[in-house]
């Protein structure tokens, strides 16, 4: 059973910065690709990035590319999401999540574990 857990977020004014941290337990953390998703009430929980299990791939969405960088550190079994830039669009709560292996990252439906979630709130 893995476990995840989110934080980082808060509020910010716009183009400010955020980093959000995703801590998870579990041996399968260093072998498995992970992402960040995002949902705001009524809508459905949508793709932010992801990055492979040694982080030589990452990839984003469009919304996004340019302001908001994946990495991980497996040495600390920690995900990280740091957001550049950000705009009241970029509202939402930040999901973390892990992929299950040989599936598209980009599609929420393919990851099996998920976090709490981190509110993120991007003012005027």
């Amino acid at each position: 059973q893995v476990q995840l857990v989110e934080s980082g977020g808060g509020l910010v004014q716009a183009q400010g910065s955020l980093k959000l941290s995703c801590a998870a337990s579990g041996r399968t953390f260093s072998t498995s690709a992970m992402g960040w998703f995002r949902q705001t009430l009524g809508k459905e929980r949508e793709f932010v990035a992801a990055i492979s299990w040694n982080g030589a791939v990452t990839t984003y969405a469009d919304s996004v590319k340019d302001r908001l960088t994946i990495s991980r550190d497996n040495a600390k079994n920690t995900l990280y999401l740091q957001m550049n830039s950000l705009k009241p669009e970029d509202t939402a709560v930040y999901y973390c999540g892990v992929a299950r292996p040989g599936t598209s990252t980009r599609q929420r439906d393919n990851y099996d574990y998920w976090g709490q979630g981190t509110q993120v709130t991007v003012s005027s």
